[in-house]
C-alpha cells in the first residue's frame, strides 16, 4: 500500500512499512555534478506527476575500496555504502513518519558517520521503524557529500565546507517541507554519530544553520584537523596527485570537469599513505571541515564557548574503548611495542611531534592510572586508552563544558555496553551504541553489540532518553535513574551500560591530564 504526500516540488509516492509511511530518496537539492561540483548546495528543481520514493537514491562517492580496511569476517563493509550504488548525485534524504496527517509530530533529523569518507544514511543499521515507532516521531535520514567532493579547500574553489552546505540544505528543506509529513518544523533535533556528531558539533557553529533545529545530541564529536593549513596540504596531495596547479580559476575548472573516478583514485591513495603513516578513523581521510571564514568562522568548541548555539539543548557523549574498534580493523594495533606505542602517539598528541617526551609522559601517567585500578596495561592496552581519550573523550568533555556554560540543559552520557566479540577485544567500542539507539538487531554491528534481554533493555532505555530530549529537551524518563544536567562543577555523567546511573566527573584524571597539555 502507498501514500502520496503533495511537497512544494512535486507529489511523492511513498510506501507503508511496519505502520509507518517511508519516502526514500527524496532530493533536497540539485545534483552537485558538472558546473555544481564544489559549490553550495543549489535548491532541487519541481517535477511533474508523482515521483517514485519508494526506492533509496545512491550514497555519495567513497572510493573504489570503501571500508577494505575492515575484515569482512567482523564487519560486513557496514561502515561503506552496503549494496547501494554510489553518485554524486546522492543529495537526498528519507522519511518515516507514523502519518502524513498534519499532527506535527517532533522531527529527528540524522547525520551519518563514517569519518567523512563512507557511509550513507540509507544503511540499514539507521532504519528508523522502531525509533519513529515508539516515539511517534518523524525521523529523516540524509546524505551529505563526502572526503574528496565535500571537504576539499582551495582558495580558487571559491567556497568551502560543501558537505556541511549539504546538511543545512537538508535541514532548510525540513523547515519547508515536513509539515507535510506529518512534522512540527518547530521541533528538530539533530542527531548524528562518529563524523554525523562532527558535523552536528559543526553545524551548532555555522551561522547559515541558525533556527533551523531546536536541539542537538552528538554521539561520538571528536577532535579533527580543522585549520586551514591541515586542509591546504591536503589539496595540495590532490592537486599533486592530479598534476594540476593550485590557485587559479583554470585549476577549479578543471577539478570540476575530471571524472570522478580520479578525484576517488588520488583520495584513496593520500588516505592509504596517512594510515601508513598510523593515523585511523576520520584522521586517516585528510579531509574535514575547515575553518574557512564563512561557513565556520572559527573552531567549533569555540564558537559554542562564545554562545552561538545558547538557545539549544545539546546531550553528548562518548563510548569507554572508542579506539577498540580500530584495532579490530588494523590488528597491528593490538601488537604494539613499547617502541610503536610511542611512534604511533606523537602523531595524535599535540605537541608529541616536537617533543617525544610528551607522548612519554603519557603513557607513564596512563599506564599508572590502569594498573592503579587493576586493568591491563600492555602498550596496546595504553594505545587504546590514549587515542580514546585524545580523540573523543576529552573534546567531547570540552564541547560539553563550553555549552553548559551557555545553556543549562547540557546533558552527558559515557557508554560503557561491552561487547563479548573477538574475546573482548572490542569492549564498548566506537559505534556499538547505534543499535541501542535505532533498537536494529539484525546487522553485523549489532551481533558484535550481542542481542539479549539485558541489551533490549538497554536499548529501550536508551531510546526514550532521545525520544524524551527530542521532544522536551530533557532526557529523563521513567525507565532510567534521573539524568542530572552537566556543569564544569560536578561534570555529572550519566552511565549507559549494563547498569545505568549518573556519576560526578567519570575518569577525571584523564581529563586534567589532557587540560595539562592544552
Amino acid at each position: 500500500m502507498s501514500t502520496i504526500v503533495e511537497t512544494s516540488y512535486g507529489k511523492l509516492e511513498g510506501v507503508e512499512q511496519d505502520g509507518l509511511a517511508v519516502f526514500r530518496g527524496i532530493p533536497f537539492a540539485q545534483p552537485p555534478v558538472g558546473k555544481l561540483r564544489y559549490r553550495a548546495p543549489q535548491h532541487a528543481e519541481r517535477w511533474d506527476g508523482v515521483r517514485d520514493a519508494t526506492q533509496f537514491g545512491p550514497a555519495c562517492p567513497q572510493g573504489p575500496r570503501a571500508g577494505a580496511e575492515q575484515p569482512a569476517s567482523v564487519f560486513g563493509g557496514m561502515f561503506a555504502q552496503g549494496e547501494l550504488d554510489t553518485s554524486e548525485d546522492c543529495l537526498t534524504l528519507s522519511v518515516w513518519t507514523p502519518g502524513a496527517d498534519g499532527a506535527q509530530r517532533p522531527v529527528m533529523v540524522w547525520i551519518h558517520g563514517g569519518g567523512f569518507r563512507t557511509g550513507t544514511g540509507s544503511s540499514p543499521m539507521y532504519d528508523a521503524v522502531r525509533l519513529a515507532t515508539r516515539g511517534d516521531v518523524v525521523v529523516v535520514t540524509i546524505n551529505y557529500r563526502l572526503a574528496i567532493f565535500g571537504f576539499l579547500h582551495l582558495a580558487s574553489l571559491e567556497g568551502a565546507n560543501f558537505g556541511i552546505l549539504d546538511p543545512v540544505a537538508a535541514l532548510e528543506w525540513v523547515r519547508d517541507e515536513i509539515a507535510a509529513f506529518g512534522g512540527d518544523p518547530d521541533q528538530v533535533t539533530i542527531f548524528g554519530e562518529s563524523a554525523g556528531a562532527k558535523s552536528v558539533e559543526t553545524v551548532l557553529a555555522t551561522p547559515a544553520s541558525k533556527g533551523l533545529y531546536h536541539r542537538a545530541i552528538a554521539q561520538s564529536t571528536y577532535r579533527a584537523a580543522i585549520e586551514p593549513e591541515a586542509a591546504a596540504l591536503t589539496a595540495s596531495k590532490v592537486l599533486a596527485r592530479l598534476e594540476l596547479d593550485a590557485g587559479d580559476a583554470e585549476t577549479a575548472e578543471a577539478l570540476r570537469a575530471i571524472p570522478g573516478e580520479r578525484l576517488l583514485e588520488a583520495q584513496q591513495l593520500i588516505q592509504e599513505e596517512a594510515m601508513a603513516a598510523g593515523l585511523t578513523g576520520g584522521a586517516a581521510s585528510g579531509f574535514a571541515p575547515v575553518i574557512d571564514g564563512d561557513v565556520l568562522p572559527e573552531r567549533p568548541v569555540d564558537a559554542i564557548a562564545g554562545g552561538i548555539a545558547r538557545d539549544v539543548p545539546l546531550l553528548l557523549g562518548t563510548n569507554l574503548d572508542e579506539s577498540k574498534l580500530f584495532g579490530a580493523m588494523m590488528p597491528a594495533l593490538r601488537e604494539l611495542d613499547e617502541a610503536g606505542l610511542v611512534q604511533r602517539l606523537t602523531a595524535v598528541i599535540p605537541g608529541a611531534d616536537r617533543d617525544e617526551a610528551v607522548a612519554r609522559r603519557a603513557v607513564d601517567a596512563y599506564r599508572a592510572a590502569r594498573e592503579a585500578r587493576g586493568e591491563p596495561a600492555g602498550p596496546s592496552d595504553i594505545w587504546f586508552a590514549i587515542s580514546t581519550d585524545s580523540t573523543f573523550g576529552y573534546h567531547s568533555s570540552r564541547v560539553a563544558g563550553a555549552q553548559s556554560a551557555r545553556q543549562e540543559r547540557t546533558y552527558k552520557y559515557l557508554f560503557t555496553w561491552q561487547s563479548e566479540a573477538l574475546d573482548g577485544a572490542l569492549g564498548a567500542c566506537h559505534a556499538l551504541e547505534l543499535p541501542f539507539v535505532f533498537d536494529n538487531w539484525d546487522n553485523p554491528l549489532a551481533e558484535i553489540a550481542g542481542p539479549g534481554a539485558k541489551a533490549s533493555a538497554l536499548a529501550r532505555g536508551m531510546q526514550d532518553a532521545w525520544l524524551a530530549f527530542a521532544k522536551t529537551g530533557d532526557p529523563n524518563h521513567e525507565g532510567l535513574p534521573a539524568w542530572d544536567r552537566f556543569d564544569a562543577e560536578t561534570r555529572g555523567t550519566m552511565i549507559l551500560g549494563e547498569r545505568c546511573g549518573m556519576q560526578s566527573a567519570p575518569l577525571e584524571e584523564k581529563r586534567l591530564f589532557w587540560a595539562s597539555l592544552s
